[in-house]
């Protein structure tokens, strides 16, 4: 059994900065791909940032140049530093990694919720 679990959501006022980790447990061999989607109310869910194993990132437009998405492999952990944080930016803040345990199969966390303030 692997789960993500997600943390770091919160009220933040609009400029301000929030991290959110994700830390994946159970079974794993190996995780590839991990990154961040969110999902505005009424709208679609959106990838955020994405990073794989060796590093290599990609970002939505829209958080270019104010969120960084890192992760720690030795600790099965995925951050996404959020500064210069929109009120557009408000939404539930979910985590996904690629991880091969008995089999591949792509998990998500239960969701963490970002709230920006104008």
């Amino acid at each position: 059994q692997v789960q993500l679990v997600e943390s770091g959501g919160g009220l933040v006022q609009a400029g301000g900065s929030l991290r959110l980790s994700c830390a994946a447990s159970g079974s794993i061999r190996r995780i590839f791909g991990m990154g961040w989607y969110r999902q505005a109310p009424g709208k679609q869910r959106e990838l955020v940032a994405s990073i794989i194993s060796a590093g290599i990132t990609n970002y939505a437009d829209s958080v270019k140049g104010r969120f960084t998405i890192s992760r720690d492999n030795a600790k099965n952990t995925v951050f996404l530093q959020m500064n210069s944080l929109k009120p557009e930016d408000t939404a539930v803040y979910y985590c996904t990694a690629d991880i091969q345990s008995l089999s591949m199969h792509s998990y998500w966390g239960q969701g963490t919720r970002v709230t920006v303030s104008s």
